[in-house]
């Protein structure tokens, strides 16, 4: 995800990155040509006029915008949903540190809390990872012992193999003698909310919107900019090709703008910025912990994640 700073309403209108622009560009140059291509021969196919003229294509665009403000209402849900998911995970892994630091028995600076510490953020990239469909080896290797990382690297779901890590922890230092039965069922609740947090990004991830609604929608729209020229032709002459190509711009960029975040767990532009929320929650666990934290500061005033 790019992330940038707040611009000016006059720079915005020449960002490139991170717009869908250059995803839809080739399709706006197709249809300019298309455009152009009419208005020379003044609407007409093989020598016959194609009678169209602009009001049907007012109605119909009026009812098209109002099927792509649902897409992208549906789409944009997804992406919300997911970062509230993401949000509780932060709030849900400072909790599990928080006990592991102050209720577990064990000194904030031991082997033993900085091993669950390091459960909770291993278990985020894992996260990260498996939504991502992405090798976690590296990250998991840097982060846990050399045996449990290898365990983990034939297993399929990381993030509940850690859990399984961090449940395991709980009932050693119950056993020790470190925490009583009710610290333990504290502790226990929390793990509850990440396996609640695991499954509902598994639910975004394997549920896309219809495919059958997508495509119905897609065709509708490029049908739709692919006739407008020869409704505008005639009342708008050498004009055409620039307006058409402007409502075009509207048009496909919001279908574009919808495929991108209806799944919010990718590496697309304008999808969720996983990389950086890792980075935050680790950060915030090893200040906890009392280690020094990992900064990355933005590069030319916008992050790429």
């Amino acid at each position: 995800m790019i992330q940038r700073k707040n611009e000016n309403w006059f720079r915005m209108l020449f960002i490139w990155r991170g717009s869908v622009l250059p995803k839809v560009l080739p399709r706006l140059i197709l249809l300019l040509i298309l455009s152009i291509s009419i208005v020379y021969f003044k609407g007409k196919l093989f020598e016959y006029k194609i009678p169209l003229n602009p009001a049907p294509f007012t109605l119909f665009g009026i009812a098209l915008a109002l099927f792509l403000g649902f897409r992208n209402n549906a789409s944009y849900d997804r992406f919300w949903e997911a970062r509230k998911i993401w949000g509780a995970l932060l709030n849900d892994t400072r909790s599990l540190a928080r006990q592991a630091l102050t209720m577990s028995g064990y000194a904030e600076d031991s082997k033993e809390v900085s091993t669950f510490i390091n459960y909770l953020i291993a278990f985020t990239y894992a996260l990260k990872h498996q939504l991502r469909h992405t090798d976690a080896s590296v990250d998991l290797t840097q982060r846990l012992d050399p045996v449990l990382a290898q365990q983990l690297d034939t297993a399929k779901y990381k993030p509940i193999m850690l859990m399984k890590a961090m449940g395991n922890w709980v009932q050693q230092a119950k056993e020790a003698g470190k925490i009583d039965t009710i610290v333990q069922s504290a502790f226990d609740d929390n793990l509850n909310k990440l396996s609640e947090i695991v499954g509902g990004c598994e639910r975004i991830a394997s549920t896309p919107i219809p495919y059958s609604y997508r495509v119905l929608l897609h065709r509708t729209v490029y049908i739709y900019c692919f006739l407008l020229p020869f409704g505008f032709v005639d009342s708008l002459g050498w004009m055409t090709p620039i307006i058409v190509t402007f409502i075009a711009y509207t048009f496909v960029a919001l279908e574009a703008i919808a495929d991108e975040i209806e799944e919010p767990f990718g590496t697309e532009p304008n999808d969720m910025a996983l990389n950086g929320m890792c980075s935050m929650i680790e950060n915030t666990l090893l200040e906890m912990a009392g280690k020094p934290i990992i900064d990355s500061p933005p590069v030319k005033g916008y992050t790429i994640d």
